[in-house]
């Protein structure tokens, strides 16, 4: 794993949403259907407008006890840590540690384009050391 390298290279470039009126059962199904953590909230404009994980799920609707019928808006992590598409790999692992998060977004001239967890870096990680693997 090259530290100096920038997080574009790790960093997942698919983004998958929900609206902020959507209601965090939506949000969860769509979890559930794309087996993933975390989801951007965007506005009608296209604008990523906020941040949705499972932790936001279970610490902000699941143990205050609010219905699944809430909207995405009221849970949503509305201040959003951001990295620059061209932020080595070090730097980013070190804010997530610094804040105790487990995701980042990536963006370029003031756009998200991507979103970086640690998931990738296992990802990335794993197809390294099968590539090894399969040299031997």
């Amino acid at each position: 794993m090259d530290l100096r390298a920038p997080i574009r290279v790790y960093m997942t470039k698919k983004l998958i949403g929900v609206k902020p009126d959507d209601t965090v059962k939506r949000a969860g199904e769509v979890m559930v259907e794309f087996d993933i953590g975390s989801l951007v909230v965007v506005d009608e404009n296209g604008d990523v407008v906020g941040f949705l994980t499972k932790g936001d799920i279970i610490r902000r609707m699941v143990i205050p006890g609010l219905p699944n019928t809430t909207p995405v808006k009221e849970i949503m992590t509305k201040d959003l840590v951001t990295v620059p598409s061209t932020a080595p790999l070090g730097e980013v692992l070190d804010l997530l540690s610094k804040k105790g998060i487990k995701h980042v977004l990536v963006e370029e001239e003031g756009k998200i384009v991507g979103i970086f967890s640690i998931s990738d870096l296992l990802e990335a990680s794993r197809r390294r050391l099968e590539t090894a693997i399969a040299a031997e």
